[in-house]
């Protein structure tokens, strides 16, 4: 039961959605250490420790197969609002760090700041495809009625 369980964890952990938002977790949380260090405006490590936990959450969530036992709650469009909300504010504070002539250990947060917005925007993409009924594509069924109704026209 314990190897089930391990394996649980390990598809998620392997998994191309799981290694994006951990991916994503990383490039943040150095982001947050470029601000702290070059003691950047508060707003900047505020949005991106706020960033990072919201992570974290997810991942808890997804590890521990929460959103398996808690389906009133749809967790797939969460997370895509989520990774939209982090665009949206992690570009404003990126480019906020880098427009001014400042410190290097600021431009490097910055930096990572626009890196964590590709990691979200790839995010919210996985996300949107699991969304979809059928992420490959619209697929026809060729059914003998159908291709005679083609042939005739």
């Amino acid at each position: 039961m314990e190897s089930k369980e391990q394996d649980v964890e390990r598809s998620f952990c392997l998994s191309v959605k799981g290694l994006v938002k951990m991916l994503r977790m990383v490039v943040t949380v150095a982001s947050m250490t470029f601000f702290i260090i070059a003691q950047a405006p508060e707003p900047y490590i505020v949005i991106t420790g706020f960033e990072f936990s919201i992570i974290l959450f997810f991942i808890a969530l997804y590890m521990c197969r929460l959103d398996k036992l808690m389906r009133w709650l749809f967790w797939p469009l969460l997370d895509i609002i989520n990774s939209m909300v982090t665009v949206l504010f992690m570009l404003i504070v990126s480019v906020l760090a880098l427009i001014p002539k400042t410190s290097t250990m600021t431009v490097l947060g910055g930096v990572f700041g626009l890196l964590t917005v590709v990691c979200a925007i790839a995010d919210c993409a996985l996300m949107y495809r699991k969304l979809l009924f059928n992420p490959s594509g619209p697929y026809q069924k060729n059914s003998p009625n159908r291709s005679r109704d083609d042939e005739s026209q």
